[in-house]
Order: C-alpha cells, then sequence, then structure tokens
C-alpha cells in the first residue's frame, strides 16, 4: 500500500493530498530513510510522521484501503513508547507556555484614558 495511502487512512492527515505533500516534503521517513509518496509501506515497518513541531514514531500495523472511523483508524498503527512519551512532554510543556502568556486588560476605557492624558499634560 502507498504510504500517502496509509497516512491518510490511518488519519494523520485530513486529505490524501495533504498526506502526499508531507511525503514529498520530506517529512515522512519509513525505515529511517526518506520516503516518496508512491513508496509501499508493509505491516512491521517503521514510520516516522513529522506533524507541526511534533515528531511521532509509529509501527505500522495494518493495512487499509478505505479510510474508516477514527477506532478502526487507531488500529492500523502502534506508537512507540519514545514517541508518547515525547509527545507528552511537548503538549505538557506547551500548556505551560501559554499559561505563562500576560494578557492585558484590553482597551483603555474612556477614564483610563483621561487619566493617561492628565499624565502626559502633567509631564510635559
Amino acid at each position: 500500500m502507498r504510504i500517502d495511502k496509509w497516512l491518510w487512512a490511518a488519519r494523520f492527515f485530513k486529505t490524501r493530498s495533504l498526506a502526499a505533500e508531507a511525503v514529498t516534503g520530506g517529512r515522512v521517513h519509513v525505515g529511517g530513510e526518506r520516503a516518496k509518496p508512491s513508496r509501499d509501506v508493509r505491516v512491521g515497518d517503521e514510520v516516522e510522521v513529522v506533524i507541526g513541531q511534533v515528531r511521532r514514531t509509529v509501527i505500522v500495523q495494518g493495512l487499509a484501503e478505505r479510510r474508516g472511523p477514527a477506532r478502526e483508524a487507531a488500529l492500523l498503527y502502534e506508537e512507540t513508547p519514545d514517541s508518547v512519551a515525547a509527545r507528552e512532554a511537548f503538549v505538557a510543556q506547551a500548556r505551560l507556555d501559554a499559561q505563562m502568556v500576560v494578557r492585558g486588560e484590553g482597551r483603555p476605557t474612556k477614564r483610563d484614558r483621561r487619566r493617561m492624558e492628565e499624565t502626559r499634560r502633567k509631564l510635559g
């Protein structure tokens, strides 16, 4: 089965053209080697997929010609323990980064604007 079809059927990508684009762009490796979209994938192959900033390493467990429900797609591969740990660490770090973002109060109110203008007049 073609790697681009398998990535689409396993629901790594929403469309087959996005899967083919990722393979062509060098974000997919099969057995440690860069793959072409027409590369055949077999049960037992190790596939590395980079989606965004996350690198996932999976072992092919099954093949499917058609794209099915997510539960069936999850049976087509098994993610390696190292990949799971790295993905969870990335998600935890992203949550921490999101918490550290300081959000402003928004636009100044009319009262705030008058206070700022009064301060500028006194200083300048």
